[in-house]
């Protein structure tokens, strides 16, 4: 527990104004599921690197717990934190630079993911990695959780899109590994090994980022299959037909648009008939030749994906679809998506789970846990939403009642397929305390004890985000 000392001592450094106690560090404390509350200390705020590091040497002298906090949409808790001081960059927003030749942009943690993506677009250039609570979310905390999204089948995941990295150590050390090269073969790769790390060794305060050209144009549709088996079809054709072009593709099931258009009733069915499996998939243009209209005013881009779709319309794999025709249509139908959280998260007593398996195994992992959840709970509900392009899905159960013994034989179920597809138990949302459970039953042994020799000789005192990540040694 942080004292009156080393809050004075925070002061000293970022100023009173910048030291939030009480009532005022009271939002801080509420993730936003509301699952996870609690008190911190203070949430201080600093403006710059050094004084990060000025903050990290007080609490590490008087061995306070340290919590990073970005945009705080994280969905495992693993913002908790009762009693510490949580360090927020939110004052560190700034997107320092962007080299259009090189295609980099360098930011500080706090920089806002919209807010990047607007200044990326002014030089015909994107940061491609994109969610839902991108108007809110910071880099420092996408980075921190290795976060995913709607464009990891063609950009991949955050790690993938990140060069170089500023670290504040658990002693105040500041670590550069700042490079904006593209092979950096030097030993360790220290920069990933913070990736992910969700602030347990820790605490990013800049990055250099990869940016890829901005699509010249877009195709988008919503699209009806005759099964899993056939969109996988259908996007491997779209892959082969666009050279690998497709940068989203999700898998909403009827429920979902069930539970979407009581939650929306103003929002519009996708189609005249209700489908079992209905995707909605995105192909982005970057040649010329893919995005220049011919004479009849058509894009190339949109002709290849309405070939395929007709193509599987006549065999009977697809069975309905709807290209969008404008920009307005095109976001409806991606609101449609962007909304999951909202149907899916706001509902108590949910077990909701983060995993991947592989591309081929989607369906059969739902079709096993349709009746291992029955087994269970009979009149437990489901509801899955997912990134099927990358194997991702947000599986949720509903149980009937609030028995929290109940809920975590669920999650071993959720585990236990899982692990039997050779999938993971966590995908994007990162592990928190939320997934502890999981990491203690599923990972391998040898790599959590390796895991826990990393945290204990990076941060000894246990101060960065302690209690997270890592589970404790039985």
């Amino acid at each position: 527990m942080a004292g009156k000392d080393v809050i004075e001592q925070a002061i000293n450094v970022v100023g009173a104004a910048n030291v939030l106690a009480g009532a005022d560090a009271a939002p801080y404390g509420r993730d936003w599921t509301g699952k996870y509350i609690s008190s911190p200390a203070a949430v201080v705020r600093p403006a710059n690197t050094l004084e990060v590091s000025e903050i990290v040497k007080i609490c590490a002298n008087a061995r306070v717990p340290i919590v990073p906090v970005s945009g705080n949409t994280g969905l495992a808790g693993g913002t908790y934190a009762d009693g510490a001081i949580m360090i927020s960059l939110a004052r560190m927003n700034a997107i320092r630079d962007i080299r259009p030749e090189a295609r980099t942009t360098t930011v500080e943690a706090g920089a806002i993911l919209s807010n990047i993506h607007d200044a990326c677009d002014a030089h015909d250039l994107v940061f491609p990695l994109t969610f839902g609570a991108r108007g809110s979310a910071m880099i420092g905390g996408a980075l921190s959780t290795n976060a995913g999204g709607s464009n990891v089948v063609r950009y991949g995941n955050t790690r993938e899109l990140c060069l170089g990295l500023e670290v504040v150590l658990p002693d105040g050390r500041i670590m550069d590994l700042m490079s904006e090269l593209r092979k950096d073969n030097t030993g360790y790769n220290l920069r990933q090994l913070m990736i992910g790390a969700e602030g347990t060794l820790g605490l990013i305060t800049a990055a250099v980022l990869k940016l890829s050209p901005k699509p010249r144009a877009y195709a988008t549709a919503m699209v009806a299959c005759l099964s899993l088996a056939e969109a996988l079809r259908l996007l491997n054709a779209l892959q082969e037909a666009t050279g690998g072009a497709v940068e989203a593709y999700e898998y909403m099931p009827r429920a979902y648009m069930d539970r979407h258009m009581a939650h929306f009733p103003q929002a519009r069915a996708p189609f005249d008939d209700a489908y079992d499996v209905n995707i909605l998939v995105e192909v982005g243009a970057t040649a010329p030749r893919d995005a220049t209209p011919d004479a009849s005013g058509e894009m190339p881009i949109v002709g290849y994906l309405e070939g395929v779709l007709e193509e599987m319309l006549e065999r009977g794999e697809v069975l309905d679809a709807v290209v969008a025709k404008s920009e307005a249509q095109r976001r409806e139908m991606w609101e449609r998506r962007e909304q999951s959280a909202e149907i899916t998260l706001t509902t108590p007593n949910i077990v909701d789970t983060d995993v991947a398996v592989p591309l081929d195994q989607v369906a059969t992992f739902l079709e096993q846990m349709t009746p291992t959840i029955a087994k269970l709970d009979a009149d437990a509900q489901e509801l899955a939403i997912a990134h099927l392009g990358d194997g991702n899905l947000h599986y949720a159960v509903y149980p009937s009642r609030d028995d929290a013994d109940l809920r975590d034989e669920m999650r071993k179920a959720v585990d236990e397929v899982v692990a039997g597809l050779g999938g993971s138990f966590s995908a994007e949302h990162g592990i928190g305390l939320t997934k502890l459970p999981s990491m203690q039953r599923n990972k391998d042994a040898a790599a959590l004890e390796i895991m826990r020799a990393i945290k204990a000789a990076i941060d000894p005192l246990n101060i960065m985000n302690p209690g997270k990540v890592v589970p404790q040694a039985e």
